[in-house]
């Protein structure tokens, strides 16, 4: 039977569109390290993984019967990408499905940092009463900065705007602008022009380090900062020394450099117990309506994948999708080099044993080819194991359709 290991407490919806396609699923607590990963998925097929499990080159290589990868969130620089392409292991995420979490954190975040609300409850929950309009501000007429234009970035500028704030924003990559948004030339001069600034950058090894001391340096004084993107993008230290000096005038941070693997766990930071600064650990999308979404999400298309050949959606292949004709048996999954010919060679092989083929599809990306060919006859044993002697074949299933 074909077996799902789920760590890190997906939503239970996974669980439901997984048993209706027949993969028995096993939960596991929390993260785990690398050995610890490798013991657990010698008899899976399938893992699913949050933000905090690392599947290393070493646990693809470790764990041959591995074959998809599902990330039950938004990034994927757990994973290394490149060895799962090379092992034929197929990778998931969900990129949409909590944009909408994130950004109402960070909208609420602008507010109660406009307004010192933590702050203010702090003093209260001492029994201090603080009824002062010292450094509190309207949002409205004031300028959002947001570094990364994606589908977070571009969803808060839309909501941003809504609340009467003029909002500019840098990404590497061209983007449209929603509504009255402007795009500057580069980050330095967003940095310089807005009051709030937000971060929606994706883990990548060129966003480390994005926002140090020179940048801090260029921030407006008074300015708000924002991160709720990923850890690494930040130093933090440089941004509680600007939070002590009164430079950066309040902070929300939900994502760290280092974070605990689980719940309970203990946890340090320099930024701890520093004037008007939220810290909330790592729930951007911890909204159940989010992780409902993603648990549904994510499961759909590994179901897909595994009972169909279905690559829509993958970052890491060719994304196919085949529709099934009423008369095909069996389709064959097909994980090839990208190398010119391939495709007419394996077709050679129907053709030579008389194999009727009614539906083909190919893709390629990068070092890789993938083919999804539906059969609508009885397919010789000896045509698959030719195919899969060819030197250029990754992987290779055969999947009924009946």
């Amino acid at each position: 039977m074909t077996k799902a290991v789920l760590l890190e407490d997906p939503h239970q919806v996974a669980d439901e569109v997984f048993t209706g396609y027949d993969i028995e699923v096993e939960r596991v607590k929390g993260a785990l390290e690398e050995d610890a990963l490798i013991e657990r998925l010698q008899d899976a097929d399938i893992v699913g993984i949050r933000s905090k499990t690392h599947v290393t080159s070493r646990v693809i290589s470790s764990c041959p019967r591995l074959k998809v990868v599902g990330c039950f969130c938004i990034g994927t620089n757990q994973v290394d990408l490149s060895a799962a392409t090379k092992a034929g292991v197929t990778v998931f995420n969900a990129p949409y499905s909590n944009t909408r979490s994130v950004v109402e954190l960070a909208i609420g975040h602008i507010i109660n940092l406009a307004r010192h609300v933590e702050t203010r409850n702090q003093d209260l929950q001492r029994g201090i009463w603080n009824k002062s309009a010292s450094g509190s501000h309207e949002v409205r007429g004031k300028t959002l900065g947001i570094i990364g234009y994606g589908n977070i970035g571009t969803q808060l500028s839309v909501l941003a705007e809504a609340m009467g704030m003029n909002v500019v924003f840098y990404d590497s990559a061209q983007r449209l602008a929603m509504g009255n948004a402007r795009a500057l030339p580069t980050m330095d001069e967003v940095l310089k022009t807005a009051d709030f600034i937000s971060l929606h950058v994706d883990g990548r090894k060129s966003n480390e380090g994005l926002i140090g001391k020179r940048q801090f340096d260029q921030m407006k004084e008074g300015a708000i900062f924002i991160n709720l993107s990923r850890g690494i993008v930040v130093d933090v230290d440089a941004l509680a020394e600007n939070i002590r000096s009164g430079k950066i005038s309040g902070a929300a941070v939900d994502v760290y450099p280092e974070e605990p693997q689980k719940n309970g766990n203990e946890f340090h930071s320099p930024l701890l117990g520093l004037p008007n600064t939220i810290l909330t650990p790592h729930i951007g999308g911890s909204t159940l309506e989010a992780q409902f979404d993603i648990g549904q999400f994510v499961a759909h298309k590994i179901a897909d994948y595994w009972h169909r050949g279905s690559t829509e959606m993958s970052v890491n292949m060719p994304n196919l999708k085949l529709n099934t004709h009423p008369d095909s048996l069996y389709r064959l999954a097909f994980l090839h080099s990208n190398m010119p010919g391939v495709l007419g060679r394996i077709n050679q092989v129907f053709a030579n044993q008389n194999v009727n083929i009614n539906g083909q599809i190919l893709g390629t990306e990068g070092q890789v080819g993938y083919a999804l060919t539906d059969i609508a006859s009885e397919l010789p044993v000896s045509a698959v194991a030719e195919i899969r002697s060819m030197p250029e074949t990754i992987g290779l299933r055969v999947l009924s359709l009946r």
